[in-house]
């Protein structure tokens, strides 16, 4: 054998004696001996290749396991749940990997409990895509948006800043929403409230225990966790009567949720056929069935309200799981606000006619997600009705002394911070949100498909590459279309508009991306110009009212003079989203927004758009915000995977409260406080710890950590 196959073949043995170690990461068995002495060259160097990339990948995502703001996967099994739960292995595609929450962070996702909700780029991600692997992330990250980008330049303290890792685990970060009543909502009763009233004639027939035997529901509860997920159940009727068959439907859609059947005839004889509604069997019944109608007591409430107790997922997500196993569209429940997906979060539902029981059911085998507190009220929830958020955050690693935390978190206690649009508003990636806002209000439609299907720089998944690669090539939203394995994405929902409208038709063509996502752009925009002018007024007034400044009476706006300046305070004052139905400062920071929007081609003047969608009203905002209910402690811990919080779901499975050693080796600051409605809680801990909050900076901060 001539000497370059020799190092060739032995360098490709030292690889694959490697990958022997690493088997459990998914990687395939090693090539016999014998095999490998009978390969050509040509070949022997593919697979030298291919285990080389295979090696270099692994690294990878060893070196940036405990990265914050990266895609996490699930945390392991809380008790009682099942790993099998259907909703998640067809719609969450990573929380199919056994991991735990320490193995990745996680890009922190935007929320209602921090004023907006996802992103266009984030939201509607395609489904089923891997996680990206940490070289592959910090590598995005490098061109991606930092604080001063966006605006974000002023603090209102003179402390001393210190430094810290937020979010590095997603339950470092739990959100309990405060109800219209000013109640911070808990789920603490899993229990099912008794019916004021028995359905008539309701004890002369049978439970629904009662119609099926144990081995009946051994088989259904089976096919309900996905055990056997194409299957079905056969009941056979006996003693055959509409009353009969009616009960045994009944039995199963309410004791296994997730379940839908159907009568056939077989034989002579009727059957009760259960399957489960994700099932390829389910396909079969025609989508337009509606579920049978069921008796509700006259003295009920319409609407069952119950809490939501969720993990690592947002609040669309959740509901698009319940509305799964209910069989409902999810335009059936309503909610005050939408919560942070990388948090556990804790939130008031309602659903219209759907019984406590039911929903109880659901959490046999619900993944990251409790239900309970159930009550009937007689209206939905509406969005804004909340008071606001209580946040518990825990800052891992913090360098700074117990005097200098002190320092801060009194300030942040009694002066409060800059009420910013936080990071989540703007995008993770190398075209800022903002810019595509801006094109759509300037009415220039090109430049809009422009931003958001040419080419960018840094690391993102190959699809999408190849995917800008053929459109920057071609225009041809076709050709470009085919290189995505799901259309469903935003760049897909875009192509598939202008592959049906033509690119003549931009605007028809973009209003096949959902409107919240669209709307997300010019939201985006008005967030910029707001962030940017408030850190003006900050530098030329600093922390006090004057003349000139805005403040709210009832739902007007009015303009301070000198003398009503004496008598207000800076929490007192507001700033202008821009918009057609606002007034702006008197002072010269009005002047600013003007040649602000005059240098992106906008006339302040004239904020209405041809398409009325993207009309801009504007709003007001205050300046600053004053937390309420501000708390927090230093504790000191051993294990960086611990979490750091006793959640609601530990306490109700009696589970003990985390235990802190005096003398432990990492240091984290555990701070509480409540937020009014549209606030970001990042700008607080901003405040705190005087360091740039963009995912840009924290992957930064934790790479230089870990390393």
């Amino acid at each position: 054998m001539h000497v370059r196959e020799r190092l060739l073949l032995c360098s490709l043995r030292c690889v694959l004696n490697v990958t022997r170690g690493i088997n459990k990461f998914g990687s395939s068995l090693p090539l016999p001996e014998q095999v490998l002495n009978k390969l050509n060259v040509k070949r022997v160097c593919q697979l030298h290749l291919r285990f080389l990339h295979t090696i270099v990948f692994i690294q990878s995502r060893q070196r940036f396991a405990l990265m914050s703001d990266l895609e996490s996967p699930p945390p392991p099994a809380l008790a009682g749940e099942k790993r099998t739960c259907p909703e998640d292995e067809e719609q969450d595609l990573p929380l199919k990997k056994q991991k735990t929450e320490a193995d990745h962070g996680n890009r922190a996702a935007p929320s209602q409990d921090e004023e907006t909700s996802c992103l266009p780029e984030e939201e509607a991600a395609c489904e089923g895509e891997e996680e990206e692997d940490g070289d592959t992330f910090a590598d995005m990250m490098k061109h991606g948006l930092t604080e001063t980008d966006v605006g974000i330049l002023k603090y209102v303290s003179d402390h001393e800043g210190f430094s810290g890792i937020l979010k590095e685990r997603y339950s470092d970060f739990v959100v309990h929403e405060i109800n219209k009543q000013g109640k911070t909502v808990h789920l603490d009763d899993v229990s099912v409230p008794a019916d004021t009233e028995e359905v008539q004639g309701e004890e002369h027939q049978p439970k629904d225990d009662d119609v099926l035997t144990e081995e009946q529901k051994k088989q259904l509860g089976d096919l309900q966790l996905y055990k056997n997920k194409e299957g079905t159940v056969s009941i056979q009727v006996v003693d055959d009567t509409k009353e009969k068959r009616t009960l045994i439907h009944k039995a199963i859609k309410t004791q296994f949720p997730g379940l839908e059947t159907k009568t056939e005839e077989k034989d002579g004889c009727r059957f009760i056929v259960a399957y489960h509604v994700a099932g390829k069997k389910a396909l079969a019944v025609k989508a337009s069935t509606a579920p049978r109608k069921h008796f509700w007591p006259k003295n009920r409430g319409s609407f069952c309200h119950f809490v939501l107790y969720k993990e690592n997922k947002d609040t669309m997500d959740a509901i698009n799981v319940l509305s799964k196993f209910l069989r409902l569209r999810p335009n059936m429940f309503s909610y005050m606000g939408t919560k942070d997906k990388r948090a556990i979060t804790v939130q008031e539902i309602a659903v219209l006619r759907i019984t406590a029981d039911r929903l109880a059911h659901l959490n046999k085998c619900l993944l990251n997600l409790k239900v309970g507190n159930f009550s009937y009220k007689n209206h939905p929830l509406k969005l804004g009705e909340l008071q606001g958020n209580h946040f518990t955050v825990i800052i891992r690693n913090i360098s700074g002394t117990g005097e200098q935390v002190h320092q801060a978190m009194t300030s942040l206690k009694q002066t409060g911070f800059i009420n910013y649009y936080g990071m989540q508003r703007f995008g993770t990636t190398a075209v800022p949100t903002q810019h595509v806002g801006r094109a759509i209000l300037r009415n220039n439609w090109n430049q809009v498909v422009d931003l958001i299907l040419k080419p960018r720089p840094g690391a993102e998944k190959e699809y999408l590459v190849h995917c800008r690669e053929e459109w920057a090539k071609t225009q041809d939203p076709e050709a470009a279309l085919k290189k995505l394995p799901n259309k469903r994405c935003l760049e897909g929902q875009l192509l598939r508009g202008l592959s049906m409208y033509g690119k003549k038709n931009i605007v028809t063509a973009f209003g096949l991306i959902p409107r919240n996502n669209r709307l997300m752009y010019i939201h985006s925009y008005q967030s910029f110009v707001w962030n940017t002018m408030v850190s003006r007024r900050i530098q030329a007034f600093g922390l006090k009212a004057v003349a000139g400044d805005l403040v709210l009476r009832g739902t007007t706006a009015h303009v301070l003079s000198a003398e009503e300046a004496e008598q207000h305070s800076i929490h007192d004052i507001v700033m202008p989203l821009p918009g057609f139905d606002v007034i702006y400062p008197s002072h010269h920071i009005g002047d600013g927004y003007r040649e602000l929007l005059s240098a992106d081609g906008l006339d302040i003047d004239n904020m209405r758009h041809k398409v009325r969608d993207y009309s801009l009203a504007g709003a007001y905002r205050r300046i600053i915000i004053r937390p309420t209910d501000v708390s927090w402690d230093v504790i000191q811990y051993d294990d960086p995977r611990i979490s750091l919080v006793h959640t609601d779901f530990e306490k109700l499975e009696n589970k003990p409260a985390p235990v802190f050693n005096t003398e432990g080796k990492y240091r984290a600051l555990r701070m509480e406080f409540s937020l009014p409605p549209s606030t970001y809680a990042t700008m607080a801990v901003r405040e705190v710890l005087k360091l740039d909050t963009s995912i840009k900076k924290q992957t930064q901060l934790n790479t230089l950590w870990f390393n």
